[in-house]
């Protein structure tokens, strides 16, 4: 018996694959993989090849990849040219996404770094809680309150 034709469980697919059964569960809502066949008392079962999708969308996932961006990849056939330009476009807007959210993070270390150097610990009160308390009114208000991360990709 092949490894794409064997015939795992879901838990043991979980095991082979390194993705939870209910990240399995939520990839077959999304489309990401398809419904495991199913045993006559209704275990879910999956192949090998099921199994070696389940790594790639993990591997993709690790890199911080959206759940379209897995969908696009898993879409294209690597021996195709024109598939292969839709993978690069795909991963040239992704770097773009990481390069953004890169500067985010960069701004929000100044942020925090500007809020931990108020207070050294010396003073009878936190000027850390007092600055986010601050902040917390200033956002009821309305105000802008960190040059903090904007919308969130994935």
């Amino acid at each position: 018996m092949s490894q794409h034709a064997a015939q795992f469980r879901i838990g043991e697919a979980a095991q082979q694959s390194g993705v939870s059964a209910a990240n399995i569960r939520y990839y077959e809502k999304e489309g990401l993989l398809p419904p495991g066949a199913r045993e006559g008392n209704s275990y879910r079962l999956y192949s090998g090849a099921d199994v070696h999708q389940l790594r790639f969308i993990r591997l993709c996932r690790a890199m911080d990849m959206s759940l379209d961006e897995v969908r696009t990849l898993l879409a294209l056939d690597w021996g195709r040219k024109a598939d292969c330009d839709a993978a690069r476009d795909t991963l040239d807007a992704h770097l773009q996404h990481v390069r953004t959210r890169l500067a985010e993070l960069q701004a929000l270390e100044s942020d925090l770094l500007a809020l931990r150097s108020r207070c050294d610990g010396s003073d009878a009160t936190c000027h850390i809680i007092e600055a986010l308390h601050e902040r917390a009114d200033a956002q009821q208000a309305g105000l802008p309150t960190l040059a903090g991360p904007g919308k969130r990709h994935v």
